[in-house]
């Protein structure tokens, strides 16, 4: 069975690379990421990993989506480095 791992941030620069690093650890990659006007994906897509990271939508600040996406998810790991 696959490692499951639940990254928020992942369209950071660490975290992008983070994704890459877990995915050729043959783990599952999902990545909580906040929506916005632009997109904010460009770091995955330079590291040709956004089609292999599950995105879902999320607030870090907002406790019910962060519940959801850990219940979506059920990680066994969680990196957590979500900020402005």
């Amino acid at each position: 069975m696959k490692k499951r791992a639940l990254i928020t941030g992942v369209t950071g620069q660490d975290d992008a690379y983070k994704a890459k690093f877990l995915l050729e650890q043959d783990y599952e990659v999902s990545g909580l990421c906040r929506r916005t006007s632009l997109s904010n994906e460009d770091r995955l897509l330079d590291l040709a990993v956004v089609d292999h990271v599950h995105l879902l939508d999320g607030d870090i600040l907002d406790e019910s989506s962060v519940m959801t996406a850990l219940r979506a998810v059920e990680p066994h790991e969680v990196y957590n480095s979500a900020g402005l």
